[in-house]
C-alpha cells in the first residue's frame, strides 16, 4: 500500500504578530483546483489535510489583500500584495507543510514540518 502524502498551511501575519484568521486560499494543480478554504483562528486551514496530494507540481494561492483590509489596514491601490502564489513540489513520501508569513509590502514561505 502506497504512502499517504498530507499537506498544510500556516498563514501568520507578521505585520500584527498573530496568526491570519479568515485568509481565504485555493490550491491548484495544473489547471485543476483541488480545494478552496479559508483559515481558522489559528491561521490553519484543517480542510486542506483531505486533499489526495501525490508527486507533482502545486501551486497555493492566498488572498492576503482581502484579509488586510478586512484586519482594517488600508492599503494602497492597487495594493503591493494582492495574492500571494506559493508554486511547490511534492516529490515524497510524508508530510509536506507550507507556511506563509506575510504583511502587506513582503512575504516568506518554507517547507516546515
Amino acid at each position: 500500500m502506497a504512502a499517504r502524502m498530507t499537506l498544510s498551511t500556516h498563514v501568520l501575519d507578521t505585520t500584527h504578530g498573530r496568526p491570519a484568521a479568515g485568509v481565504a486560499l485555493r490550491l491548484q494543480r495544473g489547471d485543476a483546483l483541488l480545494f478552496e478554504g479559508v483559515t481558522d483562528a489559528d491561521g490553519r486551514c484543517a480542510g486542506l489535510r483531505d486533499v489526495a496530494a501525490p508527486p507533482g507540481a502545486y501551486r497555493l494561492e492566498f488572498a492576503v489583500a482581502d484579509y488586510f483590509r478586512a484586519a482594517g489596514v488600508a492599503l494602497p491601490e492597487p495594493p503591493f500584495l494582492d495574492r500571494v502564489g506559493i508554486d511547490f513540489g511534492i516529490a515524497g513520501n510524508g508530510h509536506y507543510h507550507v507556511p506563509l508569513l506575510v504583511s502587506p509590502f513582503g512575504y516568506s514561505t518554507y517547507r516546515g514540518s
